[in-house]
């Protein structure tokens, strides 16, 4: 199809292009030219996806429509390829903070994080907040005062569950939990409790784990029906074998979108998560379930893999806390391989102080990981109240691209922004974030080539037992080249030097998580998934630097839509500098939590 060729762009050396607020750069929006698709329409275009006489057609023009061919396949550019997003260690000037070995047992280095949390004495000065959920260091003390145990705990956290998927509610939280391995856990955890020994703040804390994470004594889905059957899980990964170090309670696997190939959260197989501001609503994807089960009080904290935003995109929809680490930052070991350059173990939780223990928890590199050569020691910051703040932050912000989203969020974000300066002084820096779609598409082609590869032996004796929606997807990501993959590498590499510029200037980089709030669920996708690129486009605008560039970056809860939906605003940081991002979304939270709304569907699990 030559004579369809389109012409790529050709684009300018990294140094000739203009960064500052006044720049000629074009900001240029999404341009999906795709329908949603559920149902019987989507099972069609599938059929004709996966056909020898059609599907190369359609895939071509696809590619082309979307500006795929035009902004990566056929581009001219002088960058070299960036295969991973690995970062050598710079030096740090950040103050007030705490560095430990990467080394120290789990436990000791979770004692380092509470030790942290020096909050003054004046929080009679603090806005009291309205709604709070429950925060690690609440069950450790209630534990510890002997009101309530880790076995009460896990009683009230298993009726929870089974109300929870009751026809009534048929929320979908999880995939797997077992209430016997929770029992045992529980009551492990009493004992030592009784004894006097805790291991840590997390002795006896249920955390849920994503699907895609290995985590005896469950398989290991992807949100599959059979990805299990050809993958066996036979330990722990890194991170859940520290959590498991401190005494936390593992309460089962969280539903998510089917091998993490969609951000809606609906998934055919085990149900469509739904947001506990409101059932109709989506959480976000991937990690849907981690999100909800955070947000509606059953745990403090969850993991999840965000590959695209998701940790940070559910986490902004379901109005709770969402940390994804610098890459390489936490192992990867025993996490499905969908996403090797661009996935990292990130963390769901009640706050951002709850973000900082379980992060302190599973950081550090592992020994036989080359990778570990070029990793500092463990940074964490000396959290203290809103009053005290002593330092000054410089907050990058693209003006098209963090307006490139609902009204209602621009002026949520712009609000929240406006309020860090009030109370701390603190400036931001009006900046060009130059070919932010062309990083889009350039992370979608590495992140599906990615997936393709990961599954492709097992993918066609399997394809029956797949959501319609997936089997969408994959079509697509098989269609992408050696070419384009090296293409979309150099991409990489080319924003990489862009960020590096903007880091120059400002310490962090600041934007909405979302471009919109959670859209309904319509009952046409729960048998088949759904296809909805457009909104899709939307919920992702935000997120791909973190995954593509290998950045930390943290969305914070900051306000409500006009129907009581959350919004959330996003910090992104410079390699390494986790510390300094929870210093910022702790003092952004501390603004915000007066205002917090108590989820539609909320489970006490303290109550006295």
């Amino acid at each position: 199809m030559g004579f369809l060729k389109a012409k790529g762009v050709v684009y300018k050396p990294v140094d000739l292009v203009d960064l500052g607020p006044d720049s000629d750069e074009v900001y240029l929006q999404a341009n999906v030219k795709a329908p949603r698709m559920a149902g019987l329409l989507v099972k069609v275009f599938a059929w004709f996806l996966e056909s020898p006489i059609f599907g190369g057609i359609l895939l071509y023009f696809l590619k082309r429509n979307n500006l795929i061919h035009k902004l990566v396949s056929f581009v001219e550019l002088q960058e070299p390829p960036l295969f991973e997003p690995l970062h050598l260690y710079k030096g740090s000037e950040e103050t007030e903070v705490k560095c430990v070995d990467a080394a120290l047992p789990p436990p000791e280095k979770v004692q380092h994080a509470v030790d942290c949390l020096q909050y003054a004495e004046d929080v009679s000065e603090s806005p009291k907040p309205s709604f709070q959920r429950w925060t690690i260091l609440d069950y450790s003390r209630s534990y510890t005062s002997g009101e309530i145990t880790p076995l009460m705990v896990a009683d009230r956290f298993i009726a929870a569950v089974r109300e929870s998927s009751s026809p009534s509610l048929q929320m979908s939280f999880f995939i797997n939990f077992s209430v016997e391995d929770i029992i045992r856990q529980a009551t492990e955890s009493t004992l030592r409790y009784e004894q006097g020994k805790p291991i840590s703040v997390l002795d006896g804390v249920p955390i849920a784990v994503k699907d895609e994470i290995d985590c005896m004594p469950y398989p290991t889905t992807g949100g599959t029906k059979w990805l299990h059957k050809v993958r066996q899980c036979t330990e722990d990964a890194c991170c859940v074998m520290r959590l498991r170090l401190c005494g936390a309670i593992i309460v089962g696997k969280t539903n998510m979108h089917e091998l993490g190939a969609g951000i809606s959260g609906i998934n055919p197989h085990y149900g469509a998560t739904r947001n506990p501001y409101n059932s109709s609503k989506i959480t976000g994807g991937s990690s849907s379930g981690s999100a909800a089960v955070v947000a509606a009080g059953l745990c403090p904290v969850a993991l999840g893999i965000d590959g695209g935003g998701s940790v940070r995109l559910p986490a902004a929809l379901c109005g709770v806390v969402g940390l994804k680490p610098t890459f390489g930052r936490v192992p990867h070991n025993g996490v499905l391989p969908l996403n090797y350059t661009v996935g990292m173990v990130g963390v769901l939780a009640a706050t951002v102080e709850d973000s900082l223990i379980a992060y302190a928890a599973m950081s550090g590199n592992l020994p036989s990981d080359p990778s570990s050569m070029t990793m500092p020691e463990v940074c964490l910051p000396m959290l203290k109240s809103a009053n005290y703040m002593s330092f000054n932050i410089k907050m990058a912000r693209s003006g098209k691209w963090f307006d490139d989203c609902t009204d209602e969020i621009r002026v949520c974000c712009s609000h929240a922004i406006a309020k860090l300066s009030d109370k701390y002084g603190w400036e931001t820096v009006e900046v060009t974030i130059p070919e932010i779609e062309v990083m889009r598409l350039a992370h979608y082609l590495t992140i599906g080539s990615e997936c393709s590869n990961s599954i492709a032996v097992h993918q066609k004796k399997n394809l029956d037992e797949m959501g319609w929606d997936v089997r969408v997807g994959l079509s697509v990501y098989g269609a992408f080249d050696s070419k384009e993959y090296l293409n979309a590498q150099r991409i990489r590499y080319r924003q990489l030097q862009f960020h590096n510029k903007i880091f120059s200037k400002a310490d962090v980089i600041v934007t909405p998580t979302t471009g919109v709030t959670a859209y309904t669920i319509k009952d046409d996708a729960l048998k088949t998934g759904e296809l909805d690129y457009i909104n899709g486009a939307a919920l992702v605008r935000y997120q791909i630097a973190g995954n593509f560039l290998g950045l930390p970056a943290v969305t914070v809860p900051v306000g409500y839509d006009k129907s009581g939906l959350p919004i959330g605003l996003q910090f992104i940081g410079k390699p390494w500098s986790e510390s300094l991002l929870i210093h910022v979304a702790s003092a952004m939270q501390a603004l915000c939590t007066s205002e917090y709304k108590r989820p539609e569907v909320y489970y006490d699990m303290l109550a006295k």
